[in-house]
């Protein structure tokens, strides 16, 4: 029996939560208690970046067109067009060796506004909607909305933010009450709320006048909005406003264990990579966190991760240091290595039939390392090879970062995709590494705190990793 059990111990995989490990707590809260804030300050992509950019100045990081030279041990950043971030460390080694890259995305699903997108119908204002990114629409209805964005008129930009605080009013998605569903209700999930139904209510005083004229409603609203911004309805048409969910981001749970909160894929791998980074000095390697707008959309677009605006800040790095010449950055992207960081769906127990719950991410037991995405037959994946994996296993174990592999459901119940694709397609050996979450794309987004701090430990090793 004795035999057995220890033949056992050797030769099986141990799966442990990890709040049962050696772990200090106090760490953990506290590190979440700086993250629930930031995900409170930065609900869209240009939030981010101003949140992350206050963060690296605060840490001695500059502008790259600051600096005409770089040296070892030199911090530097590059902003692309307000929507994303790349930061770095550069290391003593000869860059052609390759650099150590995280990369993770800052946009997250939401419902921007139309070109036009306001309206009166029987004596209310509304907003019409574009959705960003993979939602369940049924989810967006009821619930508490901000407004975010800017909107550029002839001769400035404004920026907008209503419905964060407690003294601002916040906006929603009127359904149909169950008195009146019958219909509705016997619609497909995906069929009960249709895009164009995703009509934002925004008011509702008709403007004061005696005048004999139509849409008061409406030209109240404007009125509002031209007297506190300056702006006319022409003015959406250059705007990017973004409508988010208007809850705070909070500890779940009696023992406070997770955190709930919108926009957590990815903010959360963006921010421990982000805040990894900090701890870099004098490294061997350079390091380099990578953050990209467009990923819920594809990774299309001057901000997303098919633009060249990455290869640009590259190529910045090398002209500053050893020199850039034809060739030079794809031979260091054949040395780079890559972390994709980016959230994976964690194993939920309210529908346990989609799992198979050998290969899925359980909440509370560490980082998951993802070999492939994509879906069915690994269509849209980029399939790490054997080697990259054991090194980034070994890696962990040696540090003792807890780990678990994992998949994301059943062959051919869904799937999903990251920016390592994208990456990889430059030579990189690159591996998705990210943190489990529940309820994914949702208003309301689940982690678990030891996860997240265990992921900011798991990307500093690896920065560090020469």
């Amino acid at each position: 029996m004795e035999q057995a059990k220890n033949l056992k111990e050797k030769l099986f995989r141990k799966k442990q939560n990890g709040w049962e490990m050696n772990i200090d707590i106090n760490q953990i809260q506290n590190f979440a208690r700086n993250y629930i804030s930031f995900l409170n300050k930065a609900k869209t992509e240009r939030e981010c970046v101003k949140e992350f950019k206050k963060i690296l100045e605060e840490n001695n990081f500059q502008d790259i067109k600051e600096k005409e030279n770089f040296k070892a041990g030199d911090k530097i950043y590059y902003i692309n067009r307000h929507k994303n971030i790349y930061a770095a460390v550069i290391g003593s080694d000869d860059l052609k060796n390759g650099f150590n890259i995280i990369g993770s995305h800052i946009d997250s699903p939401r419902l921007d506004l139309k070109p036009n997108p306001l309206y009166e119908s029987e004596d209310l204002a509304l907003f019409k909607t574009h959705y960003y990114g993979g939602i369940k629409k049924y989810q967006w209805v009821n619930i508490p909305l901000s407004m975010h964005g800017v909107i550029v008129t002839k001769d400035k930009k404004i920026e907008i933010n209503i419905g964060e605080k407690d003294d601002e009013p916040i906006f929603t998605i009127a359904d149909l009450l169950p008195h009146l569903s019958k219909q509705q209700d016997k619609k497909k999930l995906e069929e009960a709320i249709s895009g164009e139904d995703l009509n934002i209510l925004v008011g509702s005083i008709p403007y004061e006048t005696d005048e004999e004229i139509s849409e008061k409603v409406k030209l109240n609203i404007l009125n509002i909005l031209n007297q506190k911004y300056g702006i006319v309805e022409r003015d959406f048409v250059s705007s990017e406003i973004e409508f988010t969910p208007a809850m705070k981001a909070k500890s779940l749970g009696f023992d406070q264990s997770l955190v709930a909160g919108y926009g957590q894929d990815d903010r959360v791998c963006a921010y421990t990579s982000l805040k990894a980074l900090l701890n870099i000095n004098n490294p061997k390697r350079t390091a380099i966190c990578l953050l990209a707008d467009k990923e819920e959309i594809g990774s299309m677009g001057n901000t997303g991760m098919s633009s060249r605006s990455f290869e640009y800040f590259l190529s910045e790095i090398l002209n500053k240091t050893i020199g850039n010449k034809p060739g030079l950055l794809d031979e260091i992207f054949q040395n780079t290595k890559v972390l994709s960081a980016d959230v994976t769906g964690a194993y939920n127990p309210n529908y346990p039939n989609i799992y198979e719950k050998n290969n899925e991410s359980y909440i509370g037991h560490g980082i998951s390392v993802i070999k492939y995405t994509g879906s069915a037959s690994k269509g849209g994946a980029s399939d790490a090879n054997a080697e990259y994996v054991g090194y980034i296993r070994n890696l962990f174990e040696k540090n003792n970062i807890a780990y678990q592999n994992s998949e994301m459901g059943k062959i051919g119940i869904g799937g999903g995709g990251t920016i390592a694709y994208i990456l990889a397609d430059k030579g990189t050996d690159v591996i998705d590494c990210g943190i489990p979450v529940i309820s994914m794309h949702s208003p309301y987004e689940i982690t678990s705190k030891f996860d997240i701090y265990n992921a900011y430990k798991a990307y500093e090793v690896f920065y560090k990793d020469e």
